[in-house]
């Protein structure tokens, strides 16, 4: 019996192969306990191949097989990116369960896992979580499993960031202003469209109708990562630059924006579309002197300016593409004139003089400060009652311990000096004493 016990997780496993397959299990606490269990499990896998079975339903389905089913359907159904992300975390759940069988992992070691990886991002362990769903309801459809130990794992509380508002539309005209001329027609291509990045790279010249003045972009973004497209009419704006694009067009290049580059793979230069541009607009809000952005919030710049035209919801949400409503009132980041209007009635009308208050009452000052049973001085009076009785005196005066009125002249607007009133307080008490001895010689003899 191949049975071995695991020094880093301190527990004991079985491995055995069976008609080229090979089966595991692990957690037992003593080495007797794993041979009953590979004995068993043994006797079970034998048993079932003796058995007619169904070929859709593998037995003993291994969860780094899983895996590598659930990549190559991401590679032929999705996107590079969501292919690349799958992949970066099956290989981390691989180290986690690669040696275990997927009917031995349940909720409680899904969980468990999920709360370690949210201590480090609550939305990572979250995005997590929605991929091992996604792998499991796979196995589920493909009739690989027979449950899903992930489907009923709440998500974490997450803290939800701000909305990031778009830039202003005067810091995009100055970024336009200092970029090159091919870079200028690219950035108004994107605020005359509300296009994506990948649209407009992905841009070809079959795609640009000149005569209807239509602008045709393609996405993936869709269910099953279909491409599908969807027409933008031209501005007069936008035709023009493409118009001037199109007549010193390269023949031999079909994209509407392309470059030349240094390949690292073919060490050689090539010629294509744009891929990805970050370090563009870095250096061009750096140039023009004004907070960073990135191209997205181009898009949702677009959107906001047409909500403040009095565009339809409807025409904005066809414009950006978008196949549900919610999605497009994300991009609306503007405070229409209806809305100020209404907020403004509300503070003339509902509330009339609610600001209204005596600018000479101090503000941020402690709940003592308003709740004090004593009406207290002015701070000329006070100073000068200070001056000449000193800090007992003036509390004698106005009931109040000599520390009461320090925390009078702490709580009051304009700093004082408190030294200046210590050594004025010796002072007066020196004096006094000096008098009373003067008044009462008497008491001095004997």
């Amino acid at each position: 019996m191949s049975v071995c016990f695991n020094r880093k997780k301190g527990f004991w496993a079985y491995d055995f192969l069976h008609n080229k397959k090979r089966y595991t299990g692990s957690g037992f606490n003593t080495k007797r306990d794993a041979q009953r269990e590979e004995a068993q499990r043994r006797e079970e896998v034998i048993y079932q191949t003796k058995t007619p079975v169904t070929a859709e339903t593998p037995i003993g389905m291994d969860f780094l097989d899983l895996c590598n089913r659930r990549l190559d359907y991401c590679r032929g159904y999705h996107t590079e990116r969501h292919f690349q992300q799958t992949l970066c975390y099956a290989k981390r759940w691989v180290r986690q369960w690669g040696h275990l069988n997927c009917e031995s992992i349940n909720r409680s070691m899904i969980q468990a896992y999920i709360l370690k990886r949210g201590k480090v991002t609550a939305s990572g362990a979250n995005m997590e979580l929605r991929l091992l769903r996604a792998l499991f309801n796979f196995g589920l459809n493909a009739e690989l499993i027979a449950s899903n130990p992930a489907a009923k794992i709440p998500f974490l509380p997450e803290a939800k960031s701000r909305r990031r508002h778009p830039p202003p539309k005067e810091d995009l005209i100055k970024v336009i202003s200092v970029a090159d001329p091919d870079t200028q027609d690219y950035l108004w291509a994107l605020a005359f469209t509300a296009a994506r990045v990948g649209e407009i790279n992905a841009l070809t010249w079959e795609d640009v109708d000149f005569e209807r003045r239509l602008v045709t972009l393609w996405t993936r973004k869709r269910k099953n990562s279909n491409r599908e497209p969807r027409d933008v009419p031209m501005v007069p704006n936008l035709y023009e630059i493409l118009k001037s694009r199109y007549e010193q067009r390269n023949p031999n290049m079909p994209w509407v924006f392309w470059h030349t580059c240094y390949s690292s793979k073919k060490k050689q230069k090539v010629s294509g579309p744009y891929g990805d541009r970050k370090r563009v607009l870095a250096t061009l809000c750096k140039k023009a002197d004004v907070p960073y952005f990135s191209f997205h919030p181009i898009r949702h710049l677009t959107a906001s300016l047409l909500d403040d035209l009095g565009v339809t919801m409807g025409v904005i949400q066809k414009i950006l593409g978008h196949k549900n409503r919610r999605t497009t009132e994300i991009y609306l980041h503007s405070i229409g004139d209806s809305a100020r209007r209404a907020m403004g009635l509300l503070g003339e009308q509902a509330f009339p003089g609610a600001a209204s208050s005596n600018p000479e009452v101090p503000r941020n000052m402690p709940r003592e400060y308003y709740q004090r049973k004593v009406e207290r001085p002015s701070l000329e009076q006070l100073k000068k009652d200070i001056g000449n009785l000193g800090f007992v005196g003036t509390g004698k005066k106005y009931g109040v311990s000599d520390n009461a009125v320090r925390k009078w002249l702490r709580l009051e607007l304009e700093p004082v000096n408190t030294a200046d009133f210590l050594s004025s307080e010796k002072k007066s008490q020196s004096n006094s004493q000096s008098k009373e001895k003067r008044v009462n010689p008497e008491r001095l003899t004997p």
